[in-house]
């Protein structure tokens, strides 16, 4: 099977990285028509960098963070730090940005429901 051991299994490729207009690096393990209701993406901001304020139409999003130390603006409430185990939920058409401000990486996984369409995503 192509990028999994079966259907229901789908293997983390770190190779398949790539760098998204938001300002971060992602690598999508789960994102197919075959379960539209939801994705999952492990995203990755260097140190010192900070994602383009953004919304996405329709789409719940949700970070769940693994590494790294992070400052999260998510609406209009104020900047907050966020570490690994926290969990940021984002209502569609909210206004977010992430800023990595540790040493190391800051990596996420951004869960969304319905699944993540570049046609919903928009930079403000």
């Amino acid at each position: 099977m192509d990028k999994g051991v079966s259907e229901h299994i789908k293997k983390f490729i770190p190779e398949d990285e790539f760098y998204f207009k938001e300002g971060c690096f992602i690598v999508e393990t789960s994102n197919s028509v075959d379960d539209g209701e939801v994705s999952i993406a492990q995203a990755r901001v260097e140190p010192g960098q900070q994602t383009r304020w953004h919304w996405l139409n329709g789409t719940y999003e949700r970070y769940v963070i693994l590494e790294g130390k992070g400052l999260v603006e998510v609406g209009a409430e104020e900047p907050t730090e966020v570490n690994p185990g926290d969990v940021v939920i984002i209502p569609p058409q909210t206004k977010q940005r992430i800023k990595n401000i540790g040493e190391g990486d800051l990596k996420f996984l951004a869960i969304c429901t319905p699944r993540f369409s570049h046609r919903n995503y928009y930079n403000i």
